[in-house]
């Protein structure tokens, strides 16, 4: 099981939200870049740069987002507002993956195009509440069911989905293991929301999960790099 370190970068800092909400937020960071160089150094497989205002449509942090995937040397995949399939090349040209989100709901042939175009670099987020899919930055709900989503989206050549359940996520409660184990076992999951300790991290894995992505238990110090690349 890989381990993703994220950097949420919103107004050029490193942030961490509290279930996606842009008004309760720590600022952990005024440098993106040292931080992803720390987290790098931690011995982290991968980041997971998040571009918050761009997903909030509030302007971008593209610039620092591709300077990251430039510094460091593991590989970058970054998320947030890419909601074009222009801008989804364009990320593509500076990182190793993209995420997509509104843009895979809205625009299913075009992550298809991508997806054929790219192998194994477009990567579909499931952001879910109560079993269903939201998108714009997590304020609407599409009505398609996770597993519908999966399914949808791995007859077009997505083999890997970040899933995170919104309600946990940034808050430490867990992780929504039911959910994953039933996701992982049809598709690859990146593991994503309320993790918190060692204790979730073996749950994540014997979920299935082909990947656990650390945010706030990793900046609150709770959780480090180095213990769960141990574990995972």
């Amino acid at each position: 099981m890989k381990v993703i370190a994220a950097v949420d970068i919103m107004g050029g800092s490193v942030v961490r939200l509290v279930k996606g909400d842009a008004a309760n937020k720590t600022v952990y960071s005024s440098d993106p870049v040292e931080t992803a160089k720390k987290w790098e150094a931690a011995g982290a497989d991968m980041l997971h740069v998040v571009d918050l205002d761009a997903a909030f449509s509030n302007g971008n942090n593209a610039e620092l987002a591709a300077k990251i995937a430039a510094t460091v040397k593991i590989p970058v995949e970054i998320a947030g507002g890419i909601r074009t399939p222009e801008k989804a090349e364009e990320m593509l040209s500076k990182a190793a993956r993209v995420v997509l989100g509104t843009m895979a709901y809205s625009e299913p042939e075009a992550v298809r195009k991508l997806a054929k175009k790219n192998p194994g670099r477009i990567v579909v987020s499931i952001d879910q509440v109560d079993g269903k899919v939201m998108v714009k930055g997590w304020k609407e709900s599409t009505g398609t069911k996770v597993a519908d989503a999966i399914s949808q989206f791995s007859a077009m050549g997505v083999d890997e989905f970040l899933l995170t359940n919104i309600d946990r996520d940034g808050t430490l409660q867990g992780p929504d293991v039911r959910t994953l184990a039933e996701a992982a076992s049809s598709a690859r999951i990146i593991a994503s929301g309320g993790i918190a300790s060692v204790e979730d991290i073996v749950k994540v894995r014997s979920a299935g999960c082909s990947s656990v992505i650390l945010g706030k238990a990793m900046y609150d110090g709770k959780l480090s790099i180095e213990k769960v690349k141990a574990l995972a």
